[in-house]
């Protein structure tokens, strides 16, 4: 009798296994199913993505399409899937950005999509390492700029509910001979032969923003130090010129000294595109493998969905109803 209760019992043990197997199994694969696919919900009303670029003309310069600007790069690659906004202010040292910021009309303009930033570049220096006596207007002691930096940080993770992920991006290096040469082209006869920047200045600068990402725990990017590495070969300006002076090799990412010539902007573009494929492997896209474009069916992101369905899987009528099954019957009229 009692082999046949745990007879009895085993058999309803396995049934409700059966059960279990049907029933929660499949539910449970299709929600990974669905997250996969749509990892990332739409902002609110289907708002696509923001990536926000805040910073001083080497930013507003970005969009550039003259010279390749790097902000255009990553417009390009994050194409359907995220609107990259340019919000660079020429000029501008971190005190004054963070006064615009301060205001209601400067917080709507940059950081107004609030958590619809998924990314924020922070980007500057430039100009707060200005010579403090031959440009005072835009020089910004080292630890007022750092307090600056650390406070637009949290006001960008503040605006969007702590959802942004940001990048710290150091001013590049100064080459003297750029900076000379353009005093001269620009000036005439007025040109002071000093410099308002210098390569030493720059780098103090790079050290500081360093230590702020450091401490606020995001990822840094040094092109002061960067380029320098990076470039090996030494470049001549105007070879056909005998007493032409010889410049430093990273000298060809500057077009003035300062601001970033065409290869310059491609250098930032493919440091940023790798600096997210490292430090924030969701938000990073894999371009298509045998066209290399960035928005096609074939290309990837698993943090960002792109924006309406591949025209691939839209043919006949079926298969745009599927496509489109969510959308208002009527809604134009």
């Amino acid at each position: 009798m009692a082999d046949l209760n745990r007879s009895g019992t085993y058999d309803s043990i396995f049934f409700l296994a059966i059960i279990l197997f049907a029933f929660v199994v499949p539910t449970m694969s299709t929600s990974a199913a669905e997250s996969f696919d749509d990892p990332t919900p739409r902002g609110a009303l289907g708002r696509r993505p923001k990536i926000v670029l805040l910073g001083d003309s080497l930013t507003q310069l970005s969009f550039s399409p003259s010279l390749s600007g790097w902000g255009a790069a990553l417009a390009d690659a994050y194409q359907r899937r995220a609107d990259v906004l340019n919000r660079g202010m020429s000029g501008y040292n971190t005190d004054w950005y963070l006064r615009y910021l301060r205001t209601e009309g400067g917080m709507e303009d940059a950081l107004g999509c609030g958590e619809d930033i998924v990314a924020a570049v922070v980007f500057f220096g430039a100009n707060d390492a200005s010579h403090p006596e031959l440009n005072a207007r835009q020089h910004v002691p080292l630890e007022r700029y750092k307090a600056n930096l650390k406070e637009i940080i949290g006001m960008v993770k503040e605006a969007t509910g702590g959802r942004a992920k940001a990048i710290v991006v150091g001013p590049p290096p100064v080459d003297h001979a750029g900076r000379l040469r353009y005093q001269v082209e620009r000036y005439g006869d007025k040109a002071t032969g000093e410099l308002e920047r210098t390569l030493e200045l720059s780098g103090k600068y790079a050290a500081a923003a360093s230590e702020v990402a450091k401490e606020v725990g995001v990822p840094y990017l040094d092109l002061w130090g960067e380029m320098q590495q990076e470039a090996s070969s030494p470049v001549t300006k105007g070879d056909q010129d005998e007493t032409c002076e010889k410049e430093e090799p990273w000298a060809r990412y500057l077009s003035d000294g300062l601001h970033f010539s065409r290869e310059g902007n491609n250098f930032v573009g493919e440091c940023l595109l790798q600096l997210f494929q490292e430090e924030y492997p969701d938000l990073s896209v894999t371009p298509c493998p045998r066209t290399g474009f960035w928005g096609n069916s074939a290309s990837t992101c698993l943090g960002l969905q792109q924006s309406g369905p591949w025209h691939d899987v839209l043919g006949n009528a079926e298969s745009v109803e599927k496509a489109f099954g969510d959308s208002k019957e009527g809604a134009s009229g």
